[in-house]
């Protein structure tokens, strides 16, 4: 695709440098033997008054001199006989006799070849007769600037059409990548990882492709561990009716038959037992793709922020939520990620009173996702202790904070839970979930700038109040 835009962007803009360069090209030649014609008419034209007022040889010399505008020579005069005086010929001469014969009948300027390059005759009446002044033009003035003009002319549609193609590839680059992401992804999902997402950038129609992939992909991952959820309920329901048969097998004597019988039971009970045990390895490995595939962090704050919200009206709490109306992935299982918000949003209805407001806020930068919950109560006195005593498990001297299950999330994924001064004016609960433990680490400056830039917001928010 990327190859076939480059393609179509070269041969329209070629077709269209080529429709619009020829034609000007042809027009600049054609103004410049215009203008080289016209300077000829002009020097001719200075002549005539002359000949209206003297045919003195003398005199039309001084003329020729004057009028000549560059290179001598290029100017001469044909005056017919009068009384005794003969024809005279003044200047330099190109034309043939019969071009002057011509030039006379005919009343008028025009144009006659000559040797490198052309003359213009133009009749003039004197007393004797018609006088015809001849300007030669070379043929270097009939070209003069051409060359210079289909250069630029060149140049012009030269760069147009580099341009193109670099636009044309750069569009094509933003299409094609999405589109090989989404391939790859679906290759990686045929072959079994079922951990595999696809970005959601590029245009409309691949966003669009990208979030039915995972969409898709999500609701694979949901039907195999249905499935052997199912197939484990199945296997432990059938221990019921082995054991049944296993003692009534055992009470069948020592014929034949009954040890073909208790021999039948052991092996189906042995199928059975293997059948459990690969499902709970299935359903582990299920665990660990759900939480290597991911959620959107947005939807799963969104669906809390339902649920929550509810109370907080009846509380009369003011509710605001922010950085949530775009899809937010994040490397985390979305169960695990709904319990520590609900452990996050319960801190808040617990440890302060009725109608104080909170705020939940996810920012999404390149290498983390950052999860702020704020509130307007009376905050913490010292947040490394609480954070101390949340680490404990709930112990003797806990705030209840409970904030083991956040930690557990965040340093999942290499993050981190920091708890500090809101812009609300209370606590503030901060969870950087990394997106990469090895580009969080190798992108440490940036995750630090994102730090220093969330504190200057809530210093500038709690100066502003």
């Amino acid at each position: 695709m990327r190859w076939a835009l480059v393609k179509v962007a070269l041969a329209v803009t070629t077709m269209v440098v080529v429709a619009f360069a020829v034609p000007l090209g042809l027009v600049v030649k054609e103004l410049a033997r215009d203008r080289a014609y016209s300077n000829a008419e002009r020097q001719a034209a200075t002549i005539g008054p002359v000949l209206a007022i003297t045919t003195d040889r003398t005199q039309l010399e001084r003329a020729v001199a004057s009028a000549e505008t560059g290179p001598g020579g290029r100017i001469g005069v044909h005056v017919p006989a009068s009384g005794r005086n003969g024809p005279a010929e003044i200047g330099a001469r190109r034309v043939a006799e019969s071009d002057v014969a011509a030039a006379v009948k005919l009343g008028r300027a025009s144009i006659s070849p000559v040797r490198g390059g052309s003359a213009l005759l133009q009749p003039t009446a004197v007393a004797s007769g018609i006088a015809v002044v001849e300007v030669f033009v070379p043929d270097a003035a009939l070209t003069n600037g051409v060359t210079t003009a289909w250069v630029v002319l060149a140049g012009v549609g030269l760069a147009l059409i580099i341009g193109s193609v670099a636009v044309a590839d750069r569009l094509g680059t933003r299409m094609v990548r999405p589109a090989q992401r989404l391939a790859g992804a679906a290759h990686d999902l045929g072959r079994g990882k079922l951990g595999v997402r696809v970005q959601e950038d590029g245009p409309k129609e691949l966003r669009l492709a990208a979030s039915a992939f995972n969409a898709m992909a999500d609701q694979v991952v949901q039907l195999l561990d249905s499935e052997r959820e199912l197939a484990a309920d199945l296997s432990h329901r059938l221990r019921t009716p082995l054991t049944v048969l296993r003692l009534n097998a055992a009470s069948l004597g020592d014929s034949p038959a009954a040890e073909q019988t208790r021999a039948a039971v052991a092996q189906l009970e042995r199928e059975v037992d293997q059948i459990i045990r690969t499902v709970r390895e299935q359903k582990a490995q299920t665990q660990q793709t759900a939480a290597a595939a991911g959620c959107d962090a947005a939807e799963v704050i969104r669906e809390r922020m339902g649920f929550w919200s509810a109370l907080a009206e009846d509380e009369g709490r003011t509710v605001r939520i922010a950085g949530a109306d775009r899809p937010v992935r994040v490397p985390v299982a979305r169960p695990e990620l709904a319990a520590a918000l609900d452990v996050m949003l319960g801190n808040v209805f617990r440890h302060t009173p009725e109608g104080t407001a909170f705020a939940v806020d996810v920012h999404n930068a390149d290498e983390a996702v950052i999860v702020l919950v704020s509130d307007a109560g009376p905050g913490i006195a010292d947040p490394d202790a609480a954070l101390r005593r949340g680490h404990s498990g709930g112990g003797d001297g806990s705030t209840g904070l409970g904030l083991d299950i956040v930690r557990r999330l965040a340093e999942s994924t290499g993050g981190d839970v920091r708890l500090g001064r809101s812009v609300l004016g209370g606590t503030e609960v901060r969870v950087w979930l990394a997106l990469d433990d090895r580009r969080a680490r190798q992108g440490g400056r940036r995750g630090h700038r994102l730090r220093r830039t969330l504190g200057r917001r809530r210093r500038a928010a709690r100066t502003g109040s």
